[in-house]
């Protein structure tokens, strides 16, 4: 189980088959509300409280998705309060904490250049902001999730894992020990450079 904060209200978490098999949980009764899954759940709620300080705290709402492959993940957002409430002490720390960068990207890694030109041509007609990166021999698509609609986060994800597969590698990382290759519009460039 790997968790990953996006917003000061947002967190991703991702959970591997395997994770899913210890558990007992077949794949599909992942969409059944059954014990399993609800004790699933709260252990996804604890473990996102003790490594990014995420606690729920009124209304929530889920949104969950397969990765054919990989496994599925789950976004949880905290609802926003009723006008009039004031943001606790706690909230604007965390607003301090995080900088927005951590929480507001994701990477995919791609074993051949080949797959990258691939799947920037499958995402051209999205209005993503991205970037290029080369690390451990391998090319690391930024995507800042700010750029990704609502209604086509499956389709983009859907694309991404086609050709490539999820990194936990962050953007800090890649830009520190990794080489740039295009820092900015990186689908719209390779597809102009590389037409299919």
């Amino acid at each position: 189980m790997h968790v990953e904060r996006l917003a000061k209200d947002k967190v991703r978490i991702f959970i591997s088959y395997d994770d899913l098999e210890e558990r007992g949980i077949d794949r599909d009764e992942i969409w059944l509300n059954g014990k399993k899954v609800q004790e699933l759940f709260w252990d996804m709620m604890e473990t996102a409280y003790a490594e990014v300080g995420f606690e729920i705290a009124g209304p929530i709402a889920v949104e969950a998705f397969t990765m054919p492959s990989e496994g599925v993940v789950v976004i949880v957002t905290r609802v926003p309060s009723l006008p009039g409430h004031d943001k606790s002490d706690d909230d604007e720390e965390v607003d301090v904490e995080l900088s927005d960068e951590m929480f507001s990207s994701f990477v995919f890694r791609f074993a051949d250049f080949e797959d990258v030109i691939r799947a920037a041509h499958a995402l051209y007609d999205y209005d993503l902001a991205t970037a290029l990166y080369k690390y451990s021999d391998t090319y690391h698509l930024f995507v800042d999730e700010e750029s990704v609609r609502e209604d086509e986060y499956d389709s983009i994800w859907s694309i991404l894992h086609e050709y490539g597969e999820y990194s936990e590698v962050t953007t800090a990382v890649l830009e520190e020990y990794g080489t740039v290759i295009m820092d900015h519009k990186a689908v719209e460039r390779l597809v102009t450079q590389f037409p299919l």
